[in-house]
């Protein structure tokens, strides 16, 4: 196993790079077969990653269950993450953060991973009819029982993330952030350093755009960046342009595009761990070898050239997705809104 530099969530001590392992069953259309997701989570762990990020949504359970056959037998050798409030519910996905439907969740996730103990779990939405307080407390006995460690919140706003602490320290805040996505930087990034909370990065590389990997509002019919605004026709040719932008800094930089948005969002803070997902091997090793990357003052302030301030054509998420998020939203979003 290759060592890779560590970083601190909290009390937890993990790569600096994880792995978001939604993808291998969900949301980006024809997911690959459970063999070749087996493959790459073991090559993940043989390059050194130590966070594997799954939820009780992903798949409907089968990116759980895909964990737990293939890589449960080297369980000493990884973090493991999952989450609850989103689940399968009637069929189909729904939101409940009782305390009942979490302990029905978390029973349900530990037999599909097959273990008795998840290291960190998240709520992974705040629903709004239940006090966070009352969510928390779930967790808190859940923790007390022995069935999960540390306590995680994602897409939550300093607010909330506030109110959840005072229950019990939360170890960690996962939201989306990356150059083109920089919600985090009104308030949550500041509470989490506050609060010794450390933060988890999903989607580091905009789901795949500032990987340079989509070029033409073309996806499969499970896609969900089929009712993204960004990737809608017209604001995707916007925002390719500043996509051959961002390609240009990253050729000055000696590094993929992918590489430039993971390093840059490391060097954002220390307390950050990124977890991109991919279904590829040779994009898991592009995506590690990042961790090594330093960028110049001069890079990063290239970079956020680019994505300055109202920049990208499109909101993050159309509103009923929205409505699910309580992350704060920025000047220009307040604005496209109103």
């Amino acid at each position: 196993m290759t060592i890779l530099p560590t970083r601190a969530i909290g009390a937890l001590t993990v790569s600096a790079i994880g792995l978001g392992c939604m993808n291998l069953s969900h949301a980006y259309g024809t997911p690959p077969s459970a063999e070749d997701g087996a493959r790459l989570l073991n090559h993940a762990l043989d390059l050194g990653i130590t966070l594997l990020d799954t939820a009780a949504l992903y798949g409907l359970g089968g990116n759980e269950r895909l964990i737990g056959k293939a890589v449960m037998h080297r369980r000493a050798e990884f973090t493991l993450a999952s989450k609850c409030v989103l689940d399968v519910i009637d069929g189909k996905r729904g939101l409940d953060g009782s305390p009942e439907a979490i302990t029905r969740t978390l029973d349900g996730a530990l037999e599909r991973l097959g273990t008795d103990h998840i290291d960190l779990y998240y709520l992974h939405r705040l629903d709004k009819r239940v006090p966070v307080e009352e969510s928390v407390g779930a967790l808190v006995r859940a923790r007390e029982a022995g069935k999960i460690g540390a306590l995680g919140l994602s897409e939550m706003s300093a607010a909330t993330i506030r109110r959840a602490h005072a229950v019990h320290p939360i170890t960690a805040v996962q939201t989306e952030y990356s150059p083109w996505v920089r919600n985090a930087e009104v308030a949550v990034l500041n509470v989490c350093a506050e609060l010794g909370i450390g933060f988890v990065a999903f989607s580091p590389v905009a789901r795949g755009f500032l990987a340079d990997a989509v070029h033409e509002a073309v996806f499969e019919p499970h896609d969900i960046r089929n009712f993204m605004p960004r990737f809608t026709t017209e604001n995707l040719a916007h925002n390719l342009a500043l996509l051959d932008r961002f390609r240009a800094v990253a050729q000055a930089a000696d590094c993929t595009p992918a590489q430039l948005s993971l390093a840059w969002v490391l060097a954002r803070q220390p307390y950050i761990v990124p977890i991109p997902g991919t279904r590829s091997l040779a994009h898991l090793d592009e995506n590690v070898a990042a961790a090594r990357i330093t960028l110049s003052a001069e890079t990063i302030a290239a970079v956020d050239a680019i994505f300055t301030p109202g920049a990208v054509a499109g909101t993050r998420y159309a509103p009923p997705m929205q409505a699910q998020i309580d992350t704060e939203l920025l000047p220009e979003e307040i604005a496209a809104a109103a």
